[in-house]
């Protein structure tokens, strides 16, 4: 659930030229892979993934269904596919974790795809990464993010939220964007705090050096999150970073612990959305008619974990120190 409409951005620029094959770091950094997937074959993985079944526009009066057909998620030449459609579509409202009983059903005007690791897969720090090419148009809003595998602290944005990659209204005008391509920036963001409207958020926007639109080509995100400390990569290069003086959580079972939330197993998903706060009240505003179809790409996604400090994982962080 991510409740933003208009937000002040930090933006950040990468120095240097776009390296769009960047891979993992080297092995001597000290990160073991622990789970992957290429998007090999001809079918998503189901051991690995379960595809969202809903229409409530999570929580941000997106306008799409998210389903699970082929029309919409689909692995093919080695890489996910998450195809949004225009097409009329009902289906049940909410996903099943946070479904009333019986769950209604409703309509919307967009398909489109979203898959999880819920309930198969979480991890507790580590360093997240994968290689995409979201789409453009105002209107889209593809994202990579993960989310807490049990509310420890309590229901959102208590046990926290970290978006890795969010690409909203690429190529859709900005005045205040550098370049003539239109809007060119990535967004990257936490949220934490309390109960909305308490609610709290740090976030950055970035650009590529060359100033191109990020879906023109692929391009690798990093995400190095240890015990109070996470960092940012764009093909390599770091563009934000965070400590634990940065978050908070509102929960009591927070109080004696400085790094709460993000203290906790969290699971990753990608997807499509079409439409919501952040998109339709930013640059051209609302969803351009031509807007579809559009598809998020996505060659693959690797998690590793420190393999000799895998309690806070800051001793495969470069130049870090527990306490520093």
């Amino acid at each position: 659930m991510r409740l933003r409409l208009l937000l002040p951005f930090a933006i950040a620029a990468l120095s240097g030229c776009a390296a769009t094959t960047a891979e993992a770091q080297p092995a001597t950094t000290g990160w073991s892979l622990v789970w992957a997937d290429e998007f090999g074959g001809t079918e998503l993985d189901r051991s690995k993934w379960k595809p969202e079944e809903s229409c409530w526009g999570g929580g941000n009066q997106e306008r799409q269904c998210y389903t699970d057909r082929p029309e919409n998620v689909r692995v093919t030449d080695g890489v996910l596919h998450l195809k949004a459609r225009k097409e009329r579509f009902t289906g049940p409202d909410r996903p099943p974790e946070i479904a009333d009983k019986p769950n209604p059903q409703k309509t919307q005007e967009f398909t489109s795809g979203k898959i999880r690791t819920l309930g198969l897969a979480a991890w507790k720090y580590g360093k997240i990464e994968f290689r995409a090419k979201p789409p453009k148009g105002q209107g889209t809003w593809p994202a990579v993010w993960m989310m807490p595998a049990d509310n420890a602290y309590g229901g959102w944005p208590r046990s926290g939220e970290i978006d890795i990659l969010e690409g909203v209204n690429l190529g859709a005008t900005c005045e205040t964007c550098e370049g003539n391509v239109g809007e060119n920036r990535m967004i990257s963001a936490l949220h934490f705090g309390d109960y909305a409207p308490k609610n709290k958020f740090r976030d950055t926007r970035v650009a590529l050096p060359s100033l191109a639109l990020p879906s023109d080509d692929f391009h690798v995100w990093t995400l190095e999150w240890g015990k109070g400390l996470m960092r940012f990569y764009l093909d390599g290069r770091k563009y934000w970073e965070l400590t634990q003086d940065n978050w908070e959580t509102a929960s009591p079972l927070g109080d004696s612990n400085p790094v709460a939330p993000f203290d906790q197993p969290f699971y990753i998903m990608a997807n499509l959305a079409i439409g919501g706060g952040l998109s339709e009240k930013n640059n051209g505003k609302g969803v351009a008619a031509n807007v579809t179809p559009a598809e998020f790409q996505i060659d693959w996604i690797r998690i590793y974990q420190c393999e000799g400090d895998k309690d806070t994982g800051l001793a495969c962080m470069q130049g870090v120190k527990e306490g520093k």
